[in-house]
């Protein structure tokens, strides 16, 4: 079997190890210092006054790996050949306490009621190094459609970037991956984002 044949898999987070969630974010780049944690930051939080290893500390708190009776998780996590590959971010949208509080995208050119939680969201992917340009990204992508639709959701949102920007802003996904899963564009707020979103 080549390595564009290996099996992929993905499962809820709390469904997942630790160890496994680690791998994927690694010990250097952006995954390893924001741990998922850029829409979760408190009023008056920020990355310098939270150490590392706290921010650590909340996504293993938030996704609840190891546990796979645990009544939600904060996300999905991807297998290559049985290796962990990739992490999707999928909750509840007023749970990204940052992203209802401060963030402009998703609220430009709309009148959304933020605190619904009937409305999910995607904010983050990250592939492992070794695992990218083999699809995993696309398939967390359409993952993450059956889980939110599956746990409740009337509706899922993104917020891609347009065109080809700086690599460290991909792990918000590109807008080819969410149409590729059967979201729309709802509105373009700036050159370089869009808001995406299925409903059901």
């Amino acid at each position: 079997m080549t390595r564009s044949e290996q099996a992929l898999t993905i499962v809820p987070a709390n469904e997942a190890s630790w160890d496994d969630l680690q791998a994927i974010f690694g010990t250097r780049g952006p995954g390893s210092r924001c741990y998922c944690q850029r829409f979760k930051l408190a009023h008056r939080e920020s990355f310098g006054s939270i150490p590392a290893e706290d921010r650590a500390r909340r996504l293993r708190e938030q996704t609840d790996c190891g546990h796979p009776d645990a009544e939600a998780t904060s996300g999905l996590v991807a297998y290559l050949g049985g290796e962990p590959a990739g992490w999707c971010a999928v909750e509840p949208r007023p749970l990204y306490v940052g992203l209802v509080r401060v963030f402009r995208v998703p609220w430009e050119g709309r009148t959304e009621d933020k605190t619904d939680e009937t409305v999910w969201a995607v904010t983050c992917f990250l592939v492992r190094a070794g695992f990218r340009k083999r699809g995993v990204g696309r398939a967390l992508a359409a993952a993450a459609v059956d889980f939110a639709r599956d746990r409740g959701a009337r509706a899922l949102e993104g917020y891609p970037i347009i065109g080809n920007v700086m690599s460290d802003e991909l792990h918000v996904g590109t807008e080819r991956m969410y149409a590729d899963a059967g979201f729309t564009v709802v509105t373009r707020p700036g050159v370089r984002r869009l808001v995406m979103r299925i409903d059901f």
